[in-house]
Protein backbone atom coordinates (compact mmCIF):
# COMPACT_ATOMS: atom_id res chain seq x y z
CA UNK A 1 0.00 0.00 0.00
CA UNK A 2 2.99 2.49 0.87
CA UNK A 3 4.40 1.54 -2.40
CA UNK A 4 0.93 2.66 -4.13
CA UNK A 5 0.79 5.91 -2.16
CA UNK A 6 3.81 7.11 -2.82
CA UNK A 7 3.59 5.69 -6.69
CA UNK A 8 0.80 8.04 -6.68
CA UNK A 9 3.07 11.50 -6.39
CA UNK A 10 3.74 10.81 -10.06
CA UNK A 11 1.25 11.75 -12.45
CA UNK A 12 37.90 -0.57 -11.57
CA UNK A 13 38.38 -4.08 -9.34
CA UNK A 14 41.64 -4.71 -11.47
CA UNK A 15 39.25 -5.51 -14.32
CA UNK A 16 38.55 -4.27 -17.77
CA UNK A 17 34.99 -5.10 -17.92
CA UNK A 18 33.86 -5.27 -21.47
CA UNK A 19 30.25 -6.08 -21.78
CA UNK A 20 28.84 -7.36 -25.68
CA UNK A 21 26.23 -5.68 -27.58
CA UNK A 22 23.73 -7.32 -29.61
CA UNK A 23 22.01 -6.63 -33.04
CA UNK A 24 18.28 -7.72 -33.60
CA UNK A 25 18.19 -7.45 -37.78
CA UNK A 26 14.55 -6.24 -37.54
CA UNK A 27 12.51 -4.83 -35.52
CA UNK A 28 9.34 -6.21 -37.44
CA UNK A 29 10.05 -9.61 -35.88
CA UNK A 30 8.50 -10.61 -32.77
CA UNK A 31 10.77 -12.53 -30.81
CA UNK A 32 11.16 -13.39 -27.08
CA UNK A 33 14.33 -11.49 -25.40
CA UNK A 34 14.72 -13.77 -22.51
CA UNK A 35 15.16 -16.67 -25.25
CA UNK A 36 17.15 -14.65 -27.25
CA UNK A 37 19.52 -14.02 -24.29
CA UNK A 38 19.53 -17.45 -22.95
CA UNK A 39 20.90 -18.46 -26.27
CA UNK A 40 23.45 -16.12 -26.60
CA UNK A 41 24.90 -16.36 -23.42
CA UNK A 42 24.64 -20.20 -24.12
CA UNK A 43 27.21 -19.47 -27.16
CA UNK A 44 28.93 -16.55 -25.64
CA UNK A 45 29.65 -17.17 -21.75
CA UNK A 46 31.25 -14.54 -20.00
CA UNK A 47 34.99 -15.55 -19.49
CA UNK A 48 38.17 -13.22 -18.50
CA UNK A 49 40.53 -12.59 -21.15
CA UNK A 50 43.76 -12.32 -21.24
CA UNK A 51 44.36 -8.85 -23.12
CA UNK A 52 45.56 -6.21 -20.05
CA UNK A 53 45.34 -2.42 -20.21
CA UNK A 54 47.81 -1.15 -17.33
CA UNK A 55 48.06 -4.38 -15.89
CA UNK A 56 44.25 -5.01 -15.65
CA UNK A 57 42.35 -8.06 -17.24
CA UNK A 58 39.59 -8.31 -19.43
CA UNK A 59 35.55 -9.79 -18.83
CA UNK A 60 32.97 -9.43 -21.97
CA UNK A 61 29.35 -9.21 -22.00
CA UNK A 62 27.76 -9.01 -25.48
CA UNK A 63 25.03 -5.79 -26.97
CA UNK A 64 22.43 -6.10 -29.84
CA UNK A 65 22.15 -4.03 -32.37
CA UNK A 66 18.71 -3.22 -33.34
CA UNK A 67 18.55 -2.31 -37.05
CA UNK A 68 21.13 0.19 -36.67
CA UNK A 69 19.18 2.78 -34.36
CA UNK A 70 19.89 1.14 -30.59
CA UNK A 71 22.35 -0.97 -29.17
CA UNK A 72 21.66 -3.16 -26.16
CA UNK A 73 22.65 -5.02 -23.21
CA UNK A 74 21.81 -6.97 -20.27
CA UNK A 75 21.92 -5.92 -17.09
CA UNK A 76 20.09 -7.47 -13.64
CA UNK A 77 18.19 -5.80 -10.98
CA UNK A 78 17.10 -7.08 -7.61
CA UNK A 79 17.59 -10.27 -5.51
CA UNK A 80 17.24 -12.74 -6.91
CA UNK A 81 17.92 -11.02 -10.42
CA UNK A 82 15.46 -9.54 -12.96
CA UNK A 83 17.48 -9.32 -16.62
CA UNK A 84 16.65 -6.24 -18.50
CA UNK A 85 17.69 -4.59 -22.27
CA UNK A 86 18.85 -1.53 -21.86
CA UNK A 87 20.42 1.34 -24.34
CA UNK A 88 23.99 2.27 -22.99
CA UNK A 89 23.85 6.13 -23.27
CA UNK A 90 26.31 8.75 -23.32
CA UNK A 91 23.84 11.84 -23.75
CA UNK A 92 21.72 11.16 -20.60
CA UNK A 93 22.71 9.75 -16.00
CA UNK A 94 19.79 8.02 -15.10
CA UNK A 95 19.42 4.47 -14.98
CA UNK A 96 15.49 3.03 -15.21
CA UNK A 97 13.10 0.48 -16.22
CA UNK A 98 9.78 -0.15 -16.35
CA UNK A 99 7.50 -0.52 -12.94
CA UNK A 100 5.16 -3.60 -12.61
CA UNK A 101 2.76 -1.52 -12.09
CA UNK A 102 3.00 1.33 -15.33
CA UNK A 103 0.07 1.13 -17.38
CA UNK A 104 1.33 2.38 -20.22
CA UNK A 105 0.62 0.74 -23.16
CA UNK A 106 4.75 0.54 -24.00
CA UNK A 107 5.38 -0.58 -20.29
CA UNK A 108 2.79 -3.67 -21.26
CA UNK A 109 5.41 -4.64 -23.91
CA UNK A 110 8.27 -4.59 -21.92
CA UNK A 111 10.33 -6.31 -19.52
CA UNK A 112 8.63 -4.67 -15.59
CA UNK A 113 10.60 -5.01 -12.35
CA UNK A 114 8.58 -6.65 -9.98
CA UNK A 115 9.27 -4.86 -6.67
CA UNK A 116 7.83 -7.42 -4.47
CA UNK A 117 9.88 -10.68 -5.75
CA UNK A 118 13.49 -8.93 -4.65
CA UNK A 119 14.90 -8.81 -1.31
CA UNK A 120 17.57 -6.26 -1.56
CA UNK A 121 14.79 -3.68 -3.23
CA UNK A 122 14.16 -0.07 -0.99
CA UNK A 123 11.72 2.64 -1.88
CA UNK A 124 12.12 6.17 -1.30
CA UNK A 125 9.57 9.29 -1.90
CA UNK A 126 11.53 10.74 -4.51
CA UNK A 127 10.05 10.96 -8.41
CA UNK A 128 11.24 12.44 -11.17
CA UNK A 129 10.88 12.51 -14.68
CA UNK A 130 12.61 12.29 -18.60
CA UNK A 131 12.26 14.00 -21.93
CA UNK A 132 14.20 11.92 -24.05
CA UNK A 133 14.04 12.77 -28.40
CA UNK A 134 12.03 10.05 -28.48
CA UNK A 135 9.76 9.81 -25.53
CA UNK A 136 9.48 10.36 -22.15
CA UNK A 137 9.14 9.00 -18.83
CA UNK A 138 7.97 9.41 -15.14
CA UNK A 139 9.18 7.41 -12.59
CA UNK A 140 10.01 7.01 -8.87
CA UNK A 141 13.82 6.85 -7.29
CA UNK A 142 14.41 3.86 -5.49
CA UNK A 143 17.73 1.58 -4.49
CA UNK A 144 18.66 -2.00 -5.35
CA UNK A 145 21.64 -4.57 -6.76
CA UNK A 146 22.23 -4.01 -9.89
CA UNK A 147 24.80 -6.16 -11.46
CA UNK A 148 26.79 -4.66 -15.31
CA UNK A 149 28.43 -8.19 -16.07
CA UNK A 150 30.74 -8.97 -13.24
CA UNK A 151 29.97 -5.23 -11.69
CA UNK A 152 27.73 -5.04 -8.89
CA UNK A 153 26.72 -2.01 -6.87
CA UNK A 154 24.71 -2.81 -4.05
CA UNK A 155 21.88 -0.30 -2.98
CA UNK A 156 22.61 1.16 -5.99
CA UNK A 157 19.69 4.24 -7.09
CA UNK A 158 17.92 4.07 -10.08
CA UNK A 159 14.49 4.93 -11.59
CA UNK A 160 11.36 2.52 -12.20
CA UNK A 161 8.69 4.45 -14.31
CA UNK A 162 5.70 4.30 -13.47
CA UNK A 163 4.45 5.97 -16.69
CA UNK A 164 5.44 6.53 -20.45
CA UNK A 165 5.13 7.85 -23.44
CA UNK A 166 6.67 7.68 -27.12
CA UNK A 167 8.46 4.42 -26.83
CA UNK A 168 6.26 2.35 -28.75
CA UNK A 169 8.29 -0.78 -30.88
CA UNK A 170 11.37 0.13 -29.18
CA UNK A 171 12.94 -3.17 -28.26
CA UNK A 172 14.70 -2.07 -25.50
CA UNK A 173 12.99 -1.93 -21.60
CA UNK A 174 14.84 0.92 -19.98
CA UNK A 175 18.00 3.25 -19.96
CA UNK A 176 21.75 3.26 -18.70
CA UNK A 177 22.88 6.37 -18.91
CA UNK A 178 26.46 7.26 -18.44
CA UNK A 179 26.88 11.35 -18.44
CA UNK A 180 27.91 12.78 -15.97
CA UNK A 181 25.94 12.82 -12.31
CA UNK A 182 25.32 16.62 -13.04
CA UNK A 183 22.54 15.85 -15.48
CA UNK A 184 20.88 13.32 -13.88
CA UNK A 185 17.47 14.33 -13.70
CA UNK A 186 16.51 12.34 -10.57
CA UNK A 187 19.39 13.46 -8.76
CA UNK A 188 20.48 9.97 -7.99
CA UNK A 189 24.66 9.02 -8.15
CA UNK A 190 24.66 7.23 -11.56
CA UNK A 191 25.83 3.76 -11.71
CA UNK A 192 29.10 4.29 -13.32
CA UNK A 193 30.14 6.84 -10.37
CA UNK A 194 28.82 4.64 -7.46
CA UNK A 195 31.10 2.06 -9.01
CA UNK A 196 34.12 3.88 -9.49
CA UNK A 197 33.97 6.08 -6.05
CA UNK A 198 33.73 2.59 -4.99
CA UNK A 199 36.98 1.22 -6.44
CA UNK A 200 35.29 -1.61 -8.29
CA UNK A 201 36.73 -0.33 -11.91
CA UNK A 202 40.64 0.19 -11.81
CA UNK A 203 40.17 3.31 -14.44
CA UNK A 204 37.82 5.91 -14.64
CA UNK A 205 36.66 5.04 -18.06
CA UNK A 206 34.47 2.80 -20.54
CA UNK A 207 34.31 2.50 -24.16
CA UNK A 208 32.09 1.54 -27.07
CA UNK A 209 32.93 -0.66 -30.08
CA UNK A 210 29.53 -0.17 -32.40
CA UNK A 211 29.40 -3.45 -35.13
CA UNK A 212 28.54 -2.87 -38.45
CA UNK A 213 26.32 -4.89 -40.76
CA UNK A 214 25.87 -7.47 -38.55
CA UNK A 215 24.21 -8.74 -35.27
CA UNK A 216 26.87 -9.42 -32.55
CA UNK A 217 30.62 -8.22 -32.34
CA UNK A 218 29.46 -5.25 -30.15
CA UNK A 219 30.96 -4.20 -26.94
CA UNK A 220 30.64 -1.57 -24.32
CA UNK A 221 33.82 -2.08 -21.73
CA UNK A 222 34.35 -0.35 -18.01
CA UNK A 223 37.56 0.00 -16.04
CA UNK A 224 40.49 0.16 -19.45
CA UNK A 225 40.32 -0.45 -23.12
CA UNK A 226 40.78 -3.66 -25.66
CA UNK A 227 43.44 -2.45 -28.08
CA UNK A 228 42.05 -4.92 -30.77
CA UNK A 229 38.94 -2.79 -31.26
CA UNK A 230 40.81 -0.20 -33.32
CA UNK A 231 43.27 0.66 -35.81
CA UNK A 232 46.31 3.24 -35.13
CA UNK A 233 46.85 5.41 -31.86
CA UNK A 234 43.80 6.91 -29.79
CA UNK A 235 43.56 10.97 -30.88
CA UNK A 236 42.39 12.47 -27.34
CA UNK A 237 40.05 15.45 -27.71
CA UNK A 238 39.57 17.53 -24.55
CA UNK A 239 35.88 17.76 -23.18
CA UNK A 240 34.56 21.81 -24.00
CA UNK A 241 34.09 21.21 -19.81
CA UNK A 242 33.82 18.78 -17.60
CA UNK A 243 30.30 17.53 -16.85
CA UNK A 244 29.24 16.68 -20.31
CA UNK A 245 30.36 14.47 -23.23
CA UNK A 246 30.83 17.17 -25.74
CA UNK A 247 33.43 18.30 -27.71
CA UNK A 248 35.28 20.98 -30.57
CA UNK A 249 34.24 20.80 -33.78
CA UNK A 250 36.69 22.62 -36.14
CA UNK A 251 34.92 22.40 -39.58
CA UNK A 252 32.29 20.20 -41.27
CA UNK A 253 33.93 19.52 -45.27
CA UNK A 254 32.19 17.87 -48.28
CA UNK A 255 34.55 17.50 -50.95
CA UNK A 256 37.35 19.92 -49.54
CA UNK A 257 34.48 22.74 -48.97
CA UNK A 258 33.32 23.69 -45.65
CA UNK A 259 29.71 23.20 -45.44
CA UNK A 260 29.21 23.65 -41.50
CA UNK A 261 30.66 25.04 -38.27
CA UNK A 262 32.48 27.14 -40.57
CA UNK A 263 33.10 29.10 -37.33
CA UNK A 264 33.91 26.16 -35.13
CA UNK A 265 30.86 24.33 -32.76
CA UNK A 266 30.15 21.74 -30.48
CA UNK A 267 29.54 18.28 -30.96
CA UNK A 268 27.92 15.54 -28.25
CA UNK A 269 29.47 12.30 -28.60
CA UNK A 270 25.76 10.31 -28.36
CA UNK A 271 26.26 6.44 -27.95
CA UNK A 272 22.26 6.90 -27.58
CA UNK A 273 21.17 8.45 -30.78
CA UNK A 274 21.01 6.40 -34.49
CA UNK A 275 21.78 9.84 -36.56
CA UNK A 276 24.10 12.82 -36.94
CA UNK A 277 22.45 15.52 -35.88
CA UNK A 278 23.07 19.44 -36.53
CA UNK A 279 21.08 22.45 -37.59
CA UNK A 280 18.33 22.04 -40.24
CA UNK A 281 19.68 24.99 -42.82
CA UNK A 282 23.09 22.74 -43.13
CA UNK A 283 21.25 19.69 -43.14
CA UNK A 284 19.03 20.43 -45.90
CA UNK A 285 22.54 21.58 -47.56
CA UNK A 286 23.86 18.07 -46.65
CA UNK A 287 20.65 16.71 -48.06
CA UNK A 288 20.83 18.99 -51.22
CA UNK A 289 24.34 18.20 -52.30
CA UNK A 290 23.75 14.12 -52.18
CA UNK A 291 20.25 14.71 -53.98
CA UNK A 292 18.24 12.95 -51.21
CA UNK A 293 14.25 13.49 -51.43
CA UNK A 294 12.22 13.69 -48.08
CA UNK A 295 10.11 10.97 -47.61
CA UNK A 296 8.00 11.18 -44.07
CA UNK A 297 10.46 11.41 -41.88
CA UNK A 298 13.51 10.77 -43.47
CA UNK A 299 15.67 11.53 -46.61
CA UNK A 300 15.89 8.64 -49.11
CA UNK A 301 18.39 8.54 -51.88
CA UNK A 302 19.29 5.61 -54.62
CA UNK A 303 20.81 2.58 -53.31
CA UNK A 304 22.77 2.06 -56.50
CA UNK A 305 24.27 5.75 -56.28
CA UNK A 306 25.42 5.15 -52.49
CA UNK A 307 29.08 4.75 -53.72
CA UNK A 308 29.45 7.44 -55.73
CA UNK A 309 28.10 9.67 -52.95
CA UNK A 310 30.90 12.33 -50.99
CA UNK A 311 31.77 11.59 -47.99
CA UNK A 312 31.24 14.04 -45.51
CA UNK A 313 34.58 14.85 -43.10
CA UNK A 314 34.53 16.07 -39.57
CA UNK A 315 37.57 17.70 -38.32
CA UNK A 316 37.63 17.73 -34.39
CA UNK A 317 40.52 18.80 -33.00
CA UNK A 318 43.03 19.22 -35.94
CA UNK A 319 41.97 15.26 -37.26
CA UNK A 320 39.89 14.61 -39.73
CA UNK A 321 36.81 11.94 -39.43
CA UNK A 322 35.44 11.37 -42.63
CA UNK A 323 32.09 9.66 -42.85
CA UNK A 324 31.31 7.85 -45.85
CA UNK A 325 28.06 7.69 -47.34
CA UNK A 326 28.11 3.72 -46.65
CA UNK A 327 27.78 4.89 -43.65
CA UNK A 328 25.15 7.60 -43.26
CA UNK A 329 23.02 5.65 -45.54
CA UNK A 330 20.99 2.86 -44.30
CA UNK A 331 17.78 0.82 -45.46
CA UNK A 332 14.46 0.44 -43.96
CA UNK A 333 12.56 -2.71 -43.65
CA UNK A 334 11.82 -2.45 -47.35
CA UNK A 335 15.63 -2.38 -49.08
CA UNK A 336 15.18 2.03 -49.96
CA UNK A 337 18.25 3.42 -48.83
CA UNK A 338 17.72 6.94 -46.40
CA UNK A 339 20.40 8.98 -44.37
CA UNK A 340 20.94 8.99 -41.21
CA UNK A 341 21.51 13.44 -40.89
CA UNK A 342 18.65 14.86 -39.24
CA UNK A 343 17.85 18.02 -37.82
CA UNK A 344 18.45 18.99 -34.66
CA UNK A 345 15.77 21.04 -32.72
CA UNK A 346 17.52 22.84 -30.39
CA UNK A 347 17.96 27.09 -29.27
CA UNK A 348 21.27 27.16 -28.93
CA UNK A 349 23.23 30.53 -29.52
CA UNK A 350 26.32 28.44 -31.09
CA UNK A 351 25.84 25.74 -34.12
CA UNK A 352 25.80 22.16 -32.23
CA UNK A 353 25.95 18.56 -33.38
CA UNK A 354 24.98 15.11 -32.32
CA UNK A 355 27.26 12.41 -33.30
CA UNK A 356 25.20 9.45 -32.63
CA UNK A 357 25.52 5.91 -34.18
CA UNK A 358 26.73 6.14 -37.43
CA UNK A 359 29.92 8.23 -36.45
CA UNK A 360 30.73 5.67 -33.89
CA UNK A 361 30.56 2.71 -35.81
CA UNK A 362 33.45 3.93 -37.67
CA UNK A 363 35.15 4.95 -34.34
CA UNK A 364 36.10 3.01 -31.64
CA UNK A 365 35.53 6.01 -28.66
CA UNK A 366 36.59 5.70 -25.00
CA UNK A 367 35.32 8.08 -22.68
CA UNK A 368 37.65 9.36 -19.85
CA UNK A 369 36.24 10.92 -16.80
CA UNK A 370 39.71 10.99 -15.07
CA UNK A 371 41.17 13.37 -17.55
CA UNK A 372 37.57 14.99 -19.14
CA UNK A 373 38.60 13.73 -22.78
CA UNK A 374 37.37 11.61 -25.14
CA UNK A 375 39.79 8.98 -27.46
CA UNK A 376 38.56 8.49 -30.95
CA UNK A 377 40.38 5.65 -33.38
CA UNK A 378 39.55 4.05 -36.68
CA UNK A 379 37.21 1.25 -35.44
CA UNK A 380 38.34 -2.28 -37.16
Amino acid sequence: MKWLVLLGLVAFSECIFKIPLRRVKTMRKTLSGKNMLNNFLKEHPYKLSQISFRGSNLTTLPLRNIWDIFYIGTITIGTPPQEFQVVFDTASSDLWVPSIICNSSTCSTHVRFRHRQSSTFRLTNKTFGITYGSGRMKGVVVHDTVRIGDLVSTDQPFGLSVAEYGFEGRRFDGVLGLNYPNISFSKAIPIFDKLKNEGAISEPVFAFYLSKDKQKGSVVMFGGVDHRYYKGELNWVPLIRAGDWSVHVDRITMKGEVIGCSDGCTAMVDTGSSNIQGPGRVIDNIHKLIGATPRGSKHYVSCSAVSALPSVVFTINGINYPVPARAYVLKDFTGNCYTTFKEKRVRRSTEFWILGEAFLRLYFSVFDRGNDRIGLARAV
